[in-house]
């Protein structure tokens, strides 16, 4: 049976809902998006036993390309696979796609094909369950089932390092960690879900972390955090305070007290000492949340639903964020108050109002920050942010 797709080219494409994952894909493909403890295209990867790559915005496409074979299947990035899903796709023959309802979950196709008619294909209909990530508020809201799912794929037939003896332990057999991780005098309690500890990460003494959770590799729990499930700390990124279901990226620290919570930071992002986010409203009302699609604010239908910050943007101490804030990418925010609930992107200032954060300012700051992780700020994180500053100077007050 294998034989039977070896030689498959996959290629990842970011599908309707890439605007709706705004501010997040203004920098990165669909499946670049990290939920549970591996982003989907890790998932993806991990399941077909094969590295994919990705079919996206123009301007990103340098950095993510595709490489397009004579045969090829295309998958959506906004479905996460499981095991049955993922064998439906391996399985796939000339003209065949799979759909779930109206959606095209993934399709085989060919280099000379110039546009794809679904009449002249046979449609599967996937019947099953699937998760799916089609707004921003899904990557915190999901971020539980997705962990799970993660945690399972990652560990199965694997050993965990021992856990060490002073740590304390709720539902030991939950628990999985990775080489070169440390971790002493912490309450572990993964009754409620599981718990994943990556490769060379730390969680350092005082720590109380209820399941699940997720610490990626060389990620950081601060001294005497407060962690509720479900929340994901990617990789090289850094807790402190108090953080329940919030999903960090990668390569970014909320590394004091305060509390982040029903969150998403992007990657280079960083949170001021004693910030703190609203997650609920006065009057327990819906929150509502900035769409990039219409242009207006949207209902999420979550009572709990808090920050959602862009790559590259940072707050100063004492930030407040009102429920529902959706932050650009490299944005600078800082002074007393609440800044408004949709800061765009480039901006720079507070609650007393924003100026635009030119390019060379904010490309130098980011300069310094990826050099501090041994990483460059290449010519097409260049051109990638440049292109961002143009397309969202309709937001600001230039």
């Amino acid at each position: 049976m294998s034989l039977q797709y070896i030689k498959m080219n996959y290629i990842l494409f970011d599908g309707t809902v890439r605007n709706a994952l705004l501010p997040f894909t203004f920098t990165r493909p669909v499946a670049e998006i990290r939920i549970g403890i591996l982003t989907i295209r890790e998932k993806w990867e991990k399941h077909l036993g094969f590295t994919t790559t990705t079919l996206t915005e123009e301007y990103l496409s340098e950095k993510y390309p595709m490489v397009e074979l004579e045969e090829n299947v295309m998958i959506n990035a906004s479905f996460l696979p499981n095991d049955v899903l993922s064998e439906k796709v391996k399985m796939l023959k000339k003209n065949q796609a799979i759909f779930k309802g109206d959606d095209v979950i993934a399709f085989y196709t060919h280099d000379t094909q110039e546009e794809v008619n679904f009449d002249t294909y046979e449609i599967i209909e996937y019947l099953e369950e699937c998760l799916t990530v089609e707004h921003t508020w899904d990557i915190f809201a999901k971020n539980d089932a997705a962990l799970r799912l993660d945690f399972e794929l990652i560990t199965k037939g694997r050993t965990s390092e021992p856990i060490p003896k002073s740590v304390n332990v709720i539902a030991p057999e939950n628990i999985f960690i990775e080489v070169g991780a440390k971790l002493e005098f912490v309450t572990l309690n993964a009754s409620s879900g599981p718990i994943y500890i990556g490769k060379n990460a730390e969680i350092m003494e005082g720590s109380m972390i209820r399941g699940p959770f997720a610490l990626c590799e060389s990620g950081r729990v601060k001294m005497g955090s407060k962690v509720y499930g479900a929340t994901t700390v990617g990789p090289h990124s850094v807790i402190g305070g108090e953080v329940n279901n919030s999903v960090l990226f990668g390569y970014s620290n909320k590394g004091h007290d305060g509390f982040l919570g029903n969150s998403v930071l992007g990657e280079w992002c960083n949170i001021g000492a004693d910030s703190n986010n609203s997650n609920l409203k006065n009057n327990y009302e819906e929150v509502k949340l900035w769409s990039y699609e219409t242009e207006n604010f949207a209902k999420t239908g979550l009572q709990f639903c808090g920050l959602m910050m862009g790559d590259h943007s940072k707050c100063g101490i004492n930030t407040m964020f009102n429920t529902g804030t959706v932050v650009g990418v490299s944005t600078n925010i800082f002074g007393a108050g609440f800044p408004r609930n949709f800061v765009p992107s480039f901006s720079w200032g507070g609650a007393s109002g924003f100026t635009t954060y030119v390019t060379n300012k904010a490309f130098q700051t980011a300069k310094i920050v990826m050099a501090r992780r041994n990483i460059d700020f290449t010519e097409e994180d260049t051109k990638i942010l440049e292109h961002v500053f143009e397309e969202t100077k309709k937001y600001r007050k230039e």
